[in-house]
């Protein structure tokens, strides 16, 4: 973790770029693919347009959704993609300029750009006060139109190639219920969870996702960077995506894990939308201003990590497909000297072999002494968390409890010298069920009965 100070420049940039403007959107429907364009404004001095592209496929029905409707989600997505184009200057001021926003709307926005960037204000030693930090204006005349299509009994389930989104196909296909991948900018380890889980292309819904190269070059040239909440992205796509597929549920493979902070003893948290602080704010602005009836929940949010794995365990056809590092993504492998690869690997340990781990690493993680830096990170020996989607602290400590209990003659050198903690052992994690959820019985049965199994 790398803290540095920029608040000076923080304080710079938004003196010399005052406002940041959602000037308009586009898109536009053909035989292949939905296009859609935002046209983004830093103080008329620099202009972004990043753009979506959705292929049509046989779950994908245009005609189900209005043009006004359309425009409703389409202007959504906007209003989350903004906010990686905002954090570049920090302008005090965004005007909004397509639809109108009501005042309760403006401040549901304006919570998730400051919570969402909590890790961005921290990194980068910025200083920001939630109620002036940034002020939103809705200078369109527009209003939005929410929609009142007929929805069907079916999941969209977003896949990110990981154990997590594994673990819901499965619990959804024993469920028997009808369901549709999704996926956002596909590589081997999404599609090829979902074809091994018995979905070919023409079933999986995709979305091309562009940044526009201005942006990159306003990070190089010494504008802020950081990390911006992508799973408020997601929520917005997938809307969109259940809209046209008629879904009504989108199946989110979030855990009770990412409920905690970051930095303890503040509320910085790198997995905030994925939280179920998050989930609930979504829930409710979805069926005010996007579906009544949308149903957008997390089917793990009753787990912890250990358990997730323990059922992932359980399907080992999928071993040599998944990646859920970071740092390896546009390879399609895993680094093998990040936290995520690292706490993989200890959450596995208890139910997978030595072997198959190394199978799946290419090494034994556990013997790299090099490593004791991100584990002192993620066992919580340092002042915060590895800013990546780990678990807790206590899932961490137990998984090294367990492997001292249980290779005694095994030297693992990268825990020499790592304190176990007093937490709760593995055997407590693997009995609890988190009560603060939103899945129906009938999938809390089949959850408990496959983890009970």
């Amino acid at each position: 973790m790398n803290r540095t100070d920029r608040q000076h420049i923080f304080l710079k940039l938004r003196k010399e770029f005052p406002i940041f403007i959602y000037q308009s959107y586009s898109f536009v429907f053909s035989d292949s693919q939905l296009d859609i364009r935002f046209n983004f404004s830093l103080a008329n001095k620099y202009f972004f347009e990043p753009t979506l592209s959705i292929p049509i496929n046989d779950n994908l029905c245009p005609e189900r959704v209005d043009k006004t409707m359309l425009e409703n989600l389409v202007f959504h997505i906007g209003m989350v993609e903004l906010i990686s184009y905002w954090k570049a200057a920090c302008p005090p001021v965004v005007q909004i300029l397509p639809h109108s926003l009501h005042p309760e709307q403006m401040q549901w926005w304006k919570n998730l750009y400051y919570h969402g960037l909590g890790e961005f204000f921290y990194l980068n030693g910025i200083s920001a006060n939630e109620e002036d930090f940034m002020q939103i204006e809705s200078k369109g005349e527009s209003p939005l139109v929410t929609g009142n299509q007929q929805l069907e009994e079916k999941y969209l389930v977003p896949v990110g190639g990981g154990k997590d989104s594994v673990v819901s196909l499965e619990i959804l296909r024993k469920a028997g219920i009808s369901m549709i991948p999704f996926i956002i900018n596909p590589r081997p380890a999404t599609e090829g969870s979902a074809k091994l889980a018995g979905f070919d292309a023409r079933q999986i819904i995709t979305v091309h996702r562009s940044i526009d190269p201005a942006l990159l070059k306003l990070n190089d040239s010494g504008f802020l960077n950081g990390h911006t909440p992508f799973s408020a992205l997601l929520a917005f796509t997938t809307a969109l995506a259940a809209m046209l597929s008629g879904c009504r549920h989108i199946a989110l493979s979030n855990e009770s894990s990412a409920n905690e902070a970051t930095v303890p003893g503040t509320t910085i948290n790198h997995q905030y939308s994925k939280s179920i602080s998050f989930e609930n704010d979504f829930r409710d602005y979805a069926r005010r201003y996007i579906h009544p009836e949308l149903n957008y929940f997390s089917l793990l949010r009753p787990l912890n990590e250990l358990q997730i794995v323990k059922l992932f365990s359980r399907f080992p056809q999928y071993f040599g497909t998944f990646k859920s590092c970071n740092v390896g993504s546009k390879t399609d492998s895993w680094c093998g000297h990040c936290p995520k690869c690292l706490f993989t690997a200890l959450m596995l340990s208890p139910f997978v072999s030595q072997q198959q781990a190394e199978d799946i690493f290419g090494r034994n993680l556990l013997a790299d002494p090099a490593l004791k830096p991100l584990l002192l990170e993620l066992s919580g020996q340092s002042t915060a968390k590895p800013f990546e989607c780990v678990g807790t602290v206590h899932e961490v400590q137990a998984a090294i409890s367990h492997l001292r209990k249980n290779d005694p003659d095994k030297t693992y050198a990268l825990l020499q010298g790592i304190e176990s903690g007093n937490g709760p052992d593995i055997e407590t994690l693997l009995q609890q069920f988190d009560n603060e959820h939103n899945v129906e019985n009938k999938l809390l049965d089949i959850i408990s009965a496959m983890l009970h199994d």
